[in-house]
């Protein structure tokens, strides 16, 4: 089952290229452009057709794919410096090769030739596919599969409460152990009569009374959905917001309702799970008792926002956590479960869903379709970023071309012309160079350190 899993992610991970280069290559045949190439993947041809003008085909790394459209760096503008310096050479090297596959007869047809907002389309139209695929496979996911969430039913109450990483966590009787109270060290063991060190207090909702099973049902008197996927996060942002403030609560306990009142008190707690960050905040001293239920249409976009949001957070934090990724992948450091993990490691992932005896036929599809979402997300959010050779790069040239041709319009001047591009490929080796060096990182702590589904 662990290679069936593989298997469909890289077929999965096929289509979604695929789909993507496609969104590229319609566009660019519907203005009129010449694509002599349509290929999925990198390195040696595997499999190839031609149909008209176009080849097809599939090459041996399937982790990227490409389509040539002809003419995507322009001639050299008129005026261009003719002295020779390496960087000179470089560029007008680049710019022959690119203007070697222009034929005499492609006239208008060559990409820099077309209207700005035509390659902004043609361009964008790649990562719009990825973010379509993300939006069917996580809606089909919420309203026909069903999805992995944390209800409203408590499963613990601790009968203590415990820093965030309190030494005596792991304890056979944690709340009969002394330990710092506050300041830097608190969770730390201790001797009683020393300062502030104590035995660790009763937690708040053992003191009000919840137990195990009992389900919160509403907060303040709003009523709550109970299985959610934002269930147990609306019930945690109440917690964590309210430190020393009495809340309200309404519980279900046995088929009966009762009204319940707690009061969180302040506590250095988790920012989330698997993380080792911590903040200060609310804490109440109850966890919840995972669940899987499907989620009404209406939830989709409230869904797919929240992954989004979560989503560009992740991609923000990839530089600052590199660091950690190396030295789990040369150093033996234990990897972070929130840091960046590779193809290799979302195939692998896909192995242990498939693998995963305690997991349901629906729970598989679930997760195997969540994990082609989220690559497809990734792929829209990173191909937009406005660095050459990245999609999002040409469209920042296209539109920085209109706004120098509007500017000089108003100026009375004629139109500069296509925005030389080849004046970036410095920065796109740089970008690729970066690329390559970090996934090739992932790679190797993905096989040697990998993030598993287990911790």
């Amino acid at each position: 089952m662990t290679v069936l899993g593989i298997v469909a992610f890289a077929i999965g991970l096929l289509f979604s290229i695929g789909f993507h280069e496609f969104g590229h290559f319609f566009w660019a045949r519907k203005f009129g452009m010449r694509v002599p190439q349509f290929m999925v993947g990198f390195g040696p041809t595997v499999w190839s057709r031609r149909r008209g003008e176009t080849e097809y085909g599939i090459k041996a790394v399937p982790l990227g794919g490409y389509i040539r459209i002809v003419g995507m760096i322009p001639p050299a503008e008129e005026g261009e410096g003719k002295r020779a310096t390496r960087m000179r050479t470089f560029i007008a090297e680049v710019r022959g090769q690119a203007l070697n596959d222009v034929r005499p007869d492609d006239g208008g047809r060559v990409f820099y030739a077309k209207p700005w907002w035509q390659r902004v389309i043609v361009m964008f139209a790649g990562p719009f596919h990825n973010l379509v695929l993300a939006v069917l496979f996580f809606a089909v996911v919420l309203t026909a599969v069903g999805t992995n969430v944390y209800t409203t039913r408590l499963g613990s109450v601790p009968a203590c409460v415990l820093p965030a990483g309190a030494q005596t966590a792991g304890d056979a009787n944690p709340c009969q152990d002394p330990i710092i109270t506050s300041g830097a060290n608190a969770g730390q063991k201790c001797t009683v009569g020393t300062a502030d060190c104590a035995l660790p207090q009763e937690s708040p909702a053992a003191a009000a009374g919840l137990r195990p099973g009992d389900t919160i049902v509403a907060i303040g008197g709003t009523p709550v959905d109970t299985d959610a996927f934002d269930s147990w996060t609306t019930v945690q942002g109440a917690i964590r917001s309210s430190p020393g403030k009495p809340v309200d609560l309404t519980i279900e306990r046995n088929g009966d309702r009762r009204e319940v009142t707690v009061t969180p008190i302040e506590n250095t707690v988790y920012v989330e799970a698997g993380s080792n960050a911590t903040t200060t905040a609310g804490y109440l001293g109850v966890s919840p008792t995972p669940g899987f239920a499907r989620q009404s249409p209406g939830d989709v976009p409230g869904y797919f926002g929240m992954v989004i949001s979560q989503s560009v957070q992740k991609l923000v934090q990839i530089p600052e956590r590199i660091p950690q990724v190396f030295r789990a992948a040369f150093l033996g450091e234990q990897r972070d479960p929130n840091g960046p993990v590779g193809v290799v490691g979302v195939g692998r992932i896909s192995g242990e869903v498939f693998a995963e005896q305690n997991f349901t036929g629906l729970q598989k599809v679930s997760l195997f379709l969540s994990l082609l979402a989220s690559i497809n997300l990734v792929l829209f959010l990173f191909n937009l970023l406005p660095i050459y050779p990245l999609d999002g790069g040409h469209i920042a040239g296209a539109l920085y071309e209109k706004v120098r041709a509007s500017v000089a319009r108003l100026r009375g001047r004629p139109d500069p012309g296509p925005f030389d591009i080849a004046r970036l490929m410095p920065v796109a080796y740089v970008v690729a160079g970066v690329f390559l060096a970090m996934s090739a990182l992932l790679v190797i702590a993905d096989i040697v350190n990998p993030i598993t589904l287990s911790g």
